[in-house]
């Protein structure tokens, strides 16, 4: 059992940073087409959308990264669902704003 938990901890390792830990914002920031979406930054952000949002939340979110415009109808959506999400996804876009400038 030992050996096996070591040889799935070097696993992880060898695959890299941009492998098996990288969550949904992260994959979606650094396939994104913008210039400054460097891993450290990418990283970054998916650190702050994993301590904000719910994993399903930031699937959701990952999406406005090939699909602006459906951030744009999730703003103006009139459903509880959909504002309660905003509120929350704004006050993530907030907070990685502050804790990963300069990345």
């Amino acid at each position: 059992m030992k050996q096996f938990l070591s040889a799935a901890v070097m696993g992880v390792f060898l695959v890299g940073p941009q492998g098996a830990l990288a969550g949904p914002i992260e994959n979606a920031c650094v396939r994104s087409d913008r210039s400054q979406a460097t891993w450290a930054l990418c990283r970054c952000i998916d650190s702050v959308a994993q301590s904000t949002l719910t994993r399903s939340e930031q699937r959701r979110a990952a999406r406005f990264f090939s699909d602006p415009d459906e951030a744009q109808r999730v703003r103006m959506s009139k459903t509880v669902r959909d504002n309660a999400f905003w509120e929350r996804y704004r006050a993530f876009g907030e907070r990685a704003e502050q804790y990963c400038a300069g990345r």
